[in-house]
């Protein structure tokens, strides 16, 4: 009997019997009729042949953990959580303290006539000089920074604008003010915005702007010195304690490590609006826009001329403020700061000496640039991330995420000691990043926890030292995804 390939024929099974007898056995009857040798020789390819496409997608998986590019960037949300982690972990770092710093240098020899001084750089808050920084001493006007500062947080809360006009109450007026207190020579009618008192305040030093601003903003001298050590006690001077707004009674204390300290919240907070008036060399005031009705007749001839009590402004290369003081129980007191380039360094000096405002002013500007052109030339800032790179992206085998990144703990910016080359620059210039991070993170990575650092040296001299902490949180895989990353980790070392 004759069979053809005929696809719509049907078989018996006797006729399928047959189909089979004549056309042979099945593959695997075949496979299974083959010697026990050649079995284990097909097993052993067909087993090789798996192993080589495991291996090959194997390697092309772990291949994209070079890929480092493709790290995802962070969400809003976990931004905040690294910061909420980093400033909780690393506290004097995100605080703002003026600190010592990270190395040791020699102390100056300066000669600084004021009993007591203070010097730190404004980009980090390192200390570079101090000379009895913890003498408490009255601040006399320098008090009034303080004014200033509250009035900047009540104008940064939206309660208050600088456009406002402020009434004068009568205990403001310059005729009721002692007559060797400082004035701006408020008085009674007269129309003057908040902007004006604070010019009155920075420039002139003025008692009378003072009681105005108070009353303005607390309706009483009383309320706002109360706003004032309240102030004081949240930022964590305990030295420093007010009773009045002027700075005239010598019952005001700080020290100048304080007075330090609260200048530099100051500056960090407020300096870009508090400079504008800090730097202005003189106020002509009452003019004829501020007097009563009853005056207007005698236009801008009541107005008075007054300098900027600073005396380095105009003096010294980069000085822009910021205050001095003086009662006899105080001397010559100034804060200073002077910026030239992206360079800035901040000084209180107190208890200057002097028999009259002459003297006290010439030992101002002897300290002043004594201490100034010393910063200058001893030090320049290094900048880390305009320097070298601070981000690196490293795998995570065996977790939920494929990479994360290493971020400093903290922006550093470094106070460099001019001790090589020509200049503080030239130092500056030196500096090498040594970087010492793992090739993979396995199994789990904690947001904020320290995998690495940056050691930024001048020779074998370490300046500094920045932990490097993980950038997110990266889950452990599941078991299967444990397997593998354990055996990605062979691969990446």
């Amino acid at each position: 009997m004759q069979y053809f390939e005929d696809e719509t024929k049907d078989f018996n099974k006797q006729e399928e019997a047959k189909y089979q007898k004549v056309h042979g056995k099945s593959g695997f009857e075949k496979f299974v009729a083959l010697p026990r040798a050649a079995k284990l020789t097909i097993y052993a390819l067909i087993l090789t042949v798996i192993f080589l496409i495991t291996l090959l997608f194997f390697n092309i998986w772990v291949g994209t953990f070079g890929k480092l590019e493709n790290v995802k960037s962070l969400t809003g949300e976990q931004q905040v959580y690294l910061n909420k982690i980093l400033s909780e972990t690393f506290p004097q770092k995100y605080s703002l303290k003026i600190t010592e710093l990270p190395y040791s240098i020699r102390p100056a020899k300066l000669n600084v006539w004021a009993e007591s001084a203070i010097v730190y750089d404004f980009a980090n808050g390192c200390v570079i000089y101090e000379k009895n920084a913890d003498q408490i001493i009255p601040p006399a006007s320098i008090t009034k920074l303080f004014v200033m500062y509250l009035v900047f947080e009540e104008i940064n809360s939206g309660k208050i604008s600088l456009d406002d006009v402020v009434p004068l109450p009568e205990r403001s007026w310059a005729i009721n003010l002692p007559s060797d207190a400082s004035k701006m020579f408020l008085g009674q009618g007269q129309t003057v915005t908040l902007r004006e008192l604070l010019n009155g305040l920075a420039v002139a030093s003025g008692n009378d702007a003072a009681i105005a601003v108070a009353s303005y903003i607390s309706g009483g001298t009383d309320e706002f010195i109360k706003k004032m050590n309240e102030t004081c006690k949240n930022l964590g001077l305990v030295h420093t304690h007010f009773v009045d707004t002027s700075g005239y009674d010598e019952n005001n204390l700080t020290t100048p490590r304080e007075l330090a300290q609260f200048i530099y919240i100051y500056m960090k907070k407020f300096g870009d609006i508090a400079l504008q008036f800090h730097s202005m060399p003189s106020i002509f005031y009452p003019t004829e826009g501020n007097l009563p009705s009853w005056q207007k007749s005698y236009g801008d001839s009541k107005a008075i001329f007054q300098k900027n009590t600073n005396p380095l402004l105009g003096e010294l290369e980069g000085c822009d403020g910021i205050k001095t003081g003086f009662i006899y129980e105080s001397g010559y007191n100034l804060a200073l700061t002077v910026k030239r380039g992206k360079e800035r360094f901040i000084s209180v000096t107190m208890k200057g000496p002097g028999n009259n405002t002459k003297e006290g002013q010439a030992g101002r500007v002897h300290d002043g640039k004594e201490i100034m052109e010393w910063a200058f030339s001893s030090f320049a800032d290094y900048v880390a991330r305009e320097r070298v790179k601070t981000i690196f992206t490293i795998p995570t085998p065996g977790t939920e995420e494929k990479f994360v990144n290493l971020v400093p703990a903290w922006d550093e910016i470094i106070s460099v000691p001019h001790i090589t080359g020509k200049t503080p620059q030239d130092t500056a210039d030196s500096i090498e990043a040594e970087v010492s991070i793992p090739k993979y993170i396995y199994g789990g990575v904690t947001a904020g926890r320290i995998y690495g650092q940056i050691q930024y040296k001048i020779g074998k001299t370490v300046l500094q030292t920045v932990p490097l902490v993980a950038d997110r949180n990266a889950n452990p895989a599941d078991n299967w995804g444990l397997f593998w990353g354990k055996l990605a980790t062979h691969k990446l070392k």
